[in-house]
């Protein structure tokens, strides 16, 4: 989708959305050059192929590392002609051909090309040790990427017998990575040709920057490792100032409405930031802080298509069906739903409008209200399931760490009302949140469960593919910080992801909520509310509760004061 169907989209959207309101009114009024974005995730990461990286992906980089696709405000994948074109051609096995735009260059000068499209696929295939990916999920079907060095044209193969039904969620917006730069700095000439042979020493030099070569340090920054392909780059990074995103000069497509953009994540003071007037889009969990003023703003509150769940550790306390059992029952599902999840003029059916009953399966699919009866007895605090349960384990008390990123009200809340329920039962709940934390805290053993979305990442999140809340129970998944390994769910999940017959899939999805019910490596609460909120004078801009956020097109953004 090319910038003028996107302002399209744009208008259309904005017919039914509350934030048209602040486009009106704004004659003899004069355009102001920055916009500043709250927003409650962390930015650790440039490369959102990386666990590290996964939660700023998008909502944070999705115009300025552009990819094929990206995830619309409804949480649906939108194809991006400035990045190139991507269709499936008849074939023996599944192919889909990539073409990247011709005028397609990055911010230093380097042209996009298909070498590109091979080292994202090699990085997140699973074929190549060393390498700490996020998701395989799609890239692990792939048998090849046919590609000759420097060109725009790449073709993708799937595996004989394998088919991937959600192929437009790869190589997608925050996620395609240059190439060239990491080709440089890990001494490696021919990218193409070193995965093609399997070059394992080069490999694994490559795999040395993927993990880490992309981090985001504030204050200490090499613009020069941070190209973009697309409208925004990266200026500088600071933790008082913001992550500075400015117009990339050699963008080919629509120059971006304003030519300035701050984010500010956590651990920004992002009170401060309102109060001084620097931030006029705000995208933060409903109640996360409450002392954020927001008067001057018309604000949304909405359900988002993130889970908002506990992922609990697969070891330590959490080792035994019976514990994690035990925990999930004392959990007060309903009661933290009616006073955390509930959002203002919540809807009856669908998203938003009760408990998640599913981790992976949307509460507005067709399929939703046949494959969560097994989330029936979970439904409010079971003391006595919970008693009966611990005791399976042989132990009369148990005592569960809850981490997750602060500062946080609304969690820290969830948190103090899961330990009064659960106290009932004999099991101990503790706040375990820190202003740095991160799912490898889990996987660390540093806590027993994390309170947050999918994979047990903070901020936006969710989308209507949900791949990312399958991937985080999958064995291996840099999103499974707690460990989970199950046979039969992965293999089903490949099944889910091959098969789009209506009678399998529901059978399907049926069995892997069953089977995740059984073994609770996560809990489900509700679809998290997401607090919007947009200054006066802002045009453009339209709500985004998925994993995009509400940047999802903040090159269209207008402020006029």
């Amino acid at each position: 989708m090319r910038h003028s169907s996107l302002r399209r989209t744009i208008a259309l959207l904005a017919a039914t959305a509350a934030a048209t309101a602040l486009a009106a009114g704004c004659s003899g009024k004069d355009k102001v050059p920055s916009i500043g974005y709250a927003v409650d995730t962390t930015v650790t990461s440039y490369n959102g192929g990386t666990t590290a990286g996964a939660a700023a992906a998008q909502a944070v980089f999705g115009r300025v590392l552009t990819g094929f696709f990206y995830t619309g405000p409804s949480g649906q994948p939108v194809a991006d002609s400035d990045t190139g074109t991507a269709k499936e051609v008849p074939g023996e096995a599944q192919t889909i051909q990539y073409r990247l735009n011709p005028a397609g260059v990055y911010s230093d000068g380097v042209p996009t090309s298909c070498d590109d499209l091979v080292f994202t696929w090699a990085a997140r295939s699973g074929r190549f040790p060393g390498f700490d990916s996020a998701s395989t999920a799609g890239y692990e079907d792939i048998e090849r990427v046919e590609c000759q060095p420097g060109s725009k044209d790449g073709t993708v193969v799937f595996r004989p017998g394998r088919r991937y039904l959600p192929w437009r969620t790869l190589f997608g917006a925050g996620e395609l990575m240059p190439a060239h730069v990491a080709a440089q700095v890990a001494d490696v000439p021919d990218i193409v040709a070193a995965v093609q042979n399997d070059d394992r020493p080069a490999l694994d030099r490559l795999a040395q920057f993927w993990n880490t070569g992309w981090n985001l340090a504030p204050g200490d920054l090499d613009i020069t490792a941070f190209p973009s392909s697309g409208p925004y780059r990266i200026e500088s990074f600071d933790l008082d100032d913001g992550l500075v995103l400015v117009a990339n000069e050699r963008w080919w497509g629509d120059t971006p409405a304003t030519g300035r953009v701050v984010v500010y994540p956590k651990p920004a003071d992002l009170a401060a930031h309102i109060e001084d007037g620097s931030v006029a889009v705000v995208d933060i969990g409903t109640g996360s802080l409450p002392e954020l003023n927001l008067d001057a703003f018309t604000v949304q509150q909405l359900p988002s298509r993130g889970v908002e769940q506990l992922v609990l550790s697969t070891g330590g306390v959490f080792e035994s069906d019976a514990a994690r059992r035990a925990f999930a029952l004392c959990v007060p599902r309903q009661a933290l739903f009616d006073q955390l999840g509930r959002v203002t003029d919540a809807p009856e059916t669908g998203l938003g409008s009760g408990l998640s009953d599913s981790r992976t399966v949307q509460p507005d699919s067709a399929y939703y209200p046949a494959v969560t009866g097994a989330a029936d007895q979970f439904a409010g605090g079971d003391v006595a399931g919970a008693k009966a349960a611990l005791a399976d384990t042989g132990k009369k008390q148990l005592t569960v760490r809850v981490g997750y990123l602060a500062p946080d009200a609304r969690r820290a809340r969830t948190v103090s009302l899961i330990a009064d329920s659960c106290k009932q039962a004999g099991i101990t709940v503790e706040d375990a949140s820190t202003p740095d934390f991160g799912s490898a805290q889990l996987s660390g053993g540093a806590v027993d469960a994390i309170l947050g979305g999918p994979g047990g990442l903070p901020g936006p999140a969710g989308s209507l593919d949900g791949i990312a809340a399958v991937s985080g129970l999958r064995g291996g998944s840099g999103l499974n910080a707690g460990q989970f390994r199950n046979g039969r769910y992965d293999a089903i999940t490949d099944q889910l992801a091959a098969d789009d017959n209506s009678t399998d899939q529901l059978n399907l999805l049926t069995e892997a909520e069953n089977l995740l019910w059984a073994q609770l490596p996560s809990v489900p609460l509700f679809a998290t509310p997401r607090t919007i909120a947009f200054g006066g004078g802002l045009q453009n801009a339209v709500a985004g509760p998925t994993r995009a956020g509400s940047g999802w097109n903040m090159d269209q953004w207008v402020l006029q004061r």
